[in-house]
């Protein structure tokens, strides 16, 4: 199942029933915007319990289209990886 933002806010609002609706939507939102703003600047984000996001670069490789079987070269980039937590990998492993 995916979820988006607007799923995650509705989730959040009606488990805590604190908030308005526009202040968990506010607080998930300023949430995202801190997460990219710390990516942007190559910076770890780790959620503890949850896992790491973290931006490393890729060089210059060669690489095929798999449709024409064409060479290309694949330019120098940076890319935003996960690595889950050892207690998510357990949860979802049912450990």
């Amino acid at each position: 199942m995916t979820r988006t933002k607007n799923d995650l806010i509705e989730l959040i609002y009606n488990t805590l029933q604190v908030y308005s609706k526009r202040d968990v939507s506010n607080i998930v939102e300023n949430f995202f915007e801190l997460m990219k703003k710390e990516l942007e600047s190559h910076n770890e984000v780790v959620l503890s319990g949850f896992g790491k996001f973290r931006v490393i670069s890729k060089k210059e490789r060669m690489g095929r289209n798999p449709r024409t079987g064409k060479s290309t070269v694949i330019h120098p980039r940076h890319v935003v990886t996960f690595r889950s937590s050892l207690l998510l990998r357990s949860k979802i492993n049912n450990r």
